[in-house]
């Protein structure tokens, strides 16, 4: 039975796979079953920061599988607080508590729960509860019920009301909208960044000191969902340094780059007091508040300790700007009217396309058409909405990969760009 036969009986159709069967990697190249080398411009969609197999992450998850898998929460696990260390040391920069999670979804459940728990101690003037987490269109948060219910896409959640309560959906990078937007029941404003699912759109700074500006005035917590975008991906350890350094967020959510493909996902809450008795934040995740049977194993925070002090030690954030400017300056000179705007930061690119000029099938979208002809050409890039396709490569990327990687692209939209590429 072939492979596409064992998927159709067996495993739910949730995905809309491409015919693709990957069985090797190593570093940015990818090679599936025929033996069909790939760069991998998709990294797992940001996961692979060092790319597949790198001796550094494949070293740690060796040693640590031959001494302990896995232990219960119920006992102290001395590689998620080296871990946490790590981040709130070096990647952070700021004084917090950390709790492991198996994913970026189940993050931002704990970011919201903290939010839920924060307007309990901080009520309305009334004394009922603050509730409502404030996101924004075109936002992604994941697609556990909370999760999904936080984003602001109405495609993500049909089919699955009563979503659950308590969130409301406003225009991203737009300041007039928000400060009308908060109301008494306001708890918390969460927001990526840079939006990865959405088409990879960034806030502008005006705007992202605007919201932080909105949460000390209303006494609302800040929730930075950096799942996409963090640990160097866009040319900083965290993505809003890149926008507006001095910002201090209340909470942080993280996924994908940190564990370099194991599953793992955090959340994060800053050490400050939020009363005048001087009680800090994270205090209010008390225990019995959120737990994870497997969140923060032994084998995953060794393997994700491995990837952030690589990522730290080698600089990768720094590297990511340098690839930057090295794609757009040579995607610039290739003057493809095909190519309307690049969008993002560090190795987290969108590309957006000109729809009227991708012969797009029905059923189709331009960005899945131009992704499965340069897969067909032998680079992998994930779609970021109907008209954008995103360049996600290890932060260890080459300039040789980069180049080789921008030649495909450039053939193939050259190609579309022409006159004849509909017939």
């Amino acid at each position: 039975m072939s492979n596409s036969d064992l998927f159709s009986q067996h495993v739910l159709a949730t995905y809309g796979r491409f015919p693709l069967v990957p069985v090797r990697g190593e570093g940015c190249q990818l090679w599936d079953e025929t033996g069909k080398r790939y760069l991998d411009f998709c990294s797992g969609i940001a996961v692979c920061s060092l790319g597949h197999c790198h001796p550094r992450v494949v070293a740690a998850i060796h040693d640590q599988a031959g001494k302990l898998l896995h232990v219960s929460n119920l006992y102290q696990i001395p590689q998620q607080a080296q871990l946490a260390a790590e981040i709130n040391t070096h990647h952070v920069r700021i004084p917090g508590k950390i709790f492991f999670s198996n994913s970026g979804a189940e993050a931002n459940d704990g970011l919201i729960k903290s939010a839920r728990r924060f307007g309990h101690k901080r009520p309305q003037a009334d004394g009922s509860p603050r509730f409502e987490v404030i996101t924004f269109q075109q936002s992604f948060h994941g697609r556990t019920l909370g999760s999904m219910s936080a984003t602001g896409q109405a495609k993500i959640q049909a089919g699955f009301d009563p979503l659950l309560p308590g969130f409301r959906y406003l225009p991203f990078n737009n300041i007039v909208a928000l400060e009308a937007g908060i109301q008494p029941q306001t708890a918390a404003i969460l927001l990526e960044p840079i939006q990865g699912e959405g088409g990879v759109h960034s806030a502008t700074p005006e705007f992202l000191r605007a919201v932080a500006n909105l949460c000390r005035k209303h006494d609302l917590l800040l929730l930075f969902d950096e799942i996409q975008t963090g640990f160097g991906r866009c040319g900083d350890a965290m993505a809003w340094r890149m926008i507006a350094p001095e910002i201090e967020p209340d909470g942080i959510s993280w996924a994908k780059g940190m564990g370099g493909g194991v599953p793992i996902g955090a959340f994060w809450l800053n050490d400050r007091a939020i009363d005048d008795a001087g009680t800090p934040l994270p205090a209010l995740m008390g225990p019995g508040s959120h737990g994870s049977t497997y969140g923060g194993n032994p084998l995953v925070c060794a393997a994700s300790l491995a990837v952030l002090q690589e990522i730290r030690e080698k600089e990768l954030a720094a590297h990511a700007i340098l690839m930057e400017v090295r794609i757009r300056e040579t995607i610039r000179t290739w003057q493809l009217p095909i190519i309307t705007e690049i969008r993002g930061s560090g190795l987290l690119l969108g590309v957006q396309l000109d729809p009227e000029l991708v012969p797009t099938p029905e059923g189709k979208t331009p960005a899945l058409v131009v992704a499965t002809r340069l897969m067909e050409r032998g680079l992998l890039v994930p779609p970021a909405g109907p008209n954008t396709f995103r360049l996600l490569p290890p932060l260890n990327v080459t300039e040789e990969e980069i180049d080789e990687a921008l030649a495909i692209i450039q053939a193939v939209l050259t190609a579309l760009n022409s006159p004849l590429s509909a017939t």
